[in-house]
């Protein structure tokens, strides 16, 4: 292991294991997203554990992405809830970076991977209640996350959570950007809400729609909306109902399922407000009434639409020599 210090000459020096970053000794790498790496480091002021985020190069240089790594970095700074990662302050860096609390566990995404095909009910339930949390707290701080998913969602050995990676976040207060390459309409293709994909601002009913697909998920094995490629599977939520969730998972209740259907509705309108009134109805199920949705009826003829045509298609293929026959007997005779 050897040491070294960052310059701001070597702005896109490449981080290694073992190199001082200022007062940060960099311990190993993390993760790494398309926009940014993130490395476990040691603050060597305070021993504290910490992990440092550092935007790939091609990010640090586009004035746009750069601006979206400092609003993150704004945004982190003043939130303070034990369920959402919190960014701690540090001045007079030598390049740009954000460090954020260390947070021990493993993604919600590597835990659903573990269990498959679904958690039990009453876990999808509490981890969903913890998420709820910690979105009712963001979003009372006029902040959305507009990212949500089990990869940005970590989960420790209690099941405690922490929401982490708010990159593509927003805040009400915040100048919004509208450049080609940072759009409203950001988001995973699985998770993200109906109105996004038609371009419109991601706000909380938003979140609360990403959480929504996230129970299903935890609660079936399965993601609500599926396609061959992103797009069609972003393009299945604005046309098609989903199976519901009782057909994949027969344990789970009437009122459960109508609480996921309240969070998957396509219309933000007639979707949960607040993710306090989510987590009230998972909290009093029983006093959940059951609408009688026509989702229930019309997932069947879509679900198995592509099998009949099939089938149709198939039969087609075999009458049409059988047809042709007939014609020409039918001609030879009256010839």
């Amino acid at each position: 292991m050897f040491s070294e210090t960052v310059s701001s000459v070597a702005i896109a020096s490449p981080i290694r294991t073992g190199m001082h970053l200022d007062h940060y000794r960099i311990e190993g790498l993390a993760a790494r997203s398309g926009m940014a790496s993130i490395f476990r480091a040691t603050d060597l002021r305070t021993g504290q554990l910490v992990a440092i985020k550092v935007p790939h190069p091609e990010m640090e240089c586009d004035p746009v992405l750069l601006e979206c790594f400092r609003r993150e970095e704004r945004i982190g700074t003043r939130l303070d809830h034990p369920a959402v990662m919190k960014v701690l302050p540090s001045a007079g860096r030598s390049r740009v970076y954000m460090v954020m609390e260390w947070v021990p566990g493993m993604p919600l995404r590597q835990l659903l991977n573990q269990l498959q095909p679904k958690l039990s009910q009453e876990r999808a339930i509490a981890i969903t209640l913890a998420i709820c949390d910690a979105l009712d707290y963001i979003h009372q701080n006029c902040v959305f996350h507009r990212d949500l998913k089990p990869e940005n969602v970590m989960i420790n050995a209690e099941d405690h959570i922490k929401l982490i990676d708010f990159g593509l976040a927003n805040s009400s207060r915040a100048r919004r950007i509208t450049f080609a390459k940072v759009s409203n309409t950001m988001g995973t293709p699985d998770y993200i809400s109906p109105e996004q994909v038609e371009g419109k601002f991601g706000t909380a009913r938003s979140d609360l729609y990403a959480l929504g697909v996230m129970l299903y998920e935890m609660l079936t094995g399965k993601v609500p909306f599926e396609g061959a490629n992103p797009f069609a599977a972003m393009n299945a939520r604005l046309l098609n109902n989903p199976v519901p969730p009782r057909e994949l998972n027969l344990a789970v209740s009437p009122q459960l399922q109508e609480i996921v259907y309240r969070a998957l509705e396509r219309n933000p309108n007639n979707r949960y407000a607040r993710a306090r009134d989510f987590a009230w109805d998972l909290q009093h199920q029983y006093q959940v009434s059951v609408s009688d949705r026509t989702e229930l009826q019309d997932w069947k003829p879509q679900h198995r639409t592509p099998w009949i045509k099939r089938i149709l298609s198939y039969t087609g293929l075999v009458l049409i020599p059988s047809v042709i026959f007939a014609l020409l007997l039918f001609v030879a005779r009256h010839a």
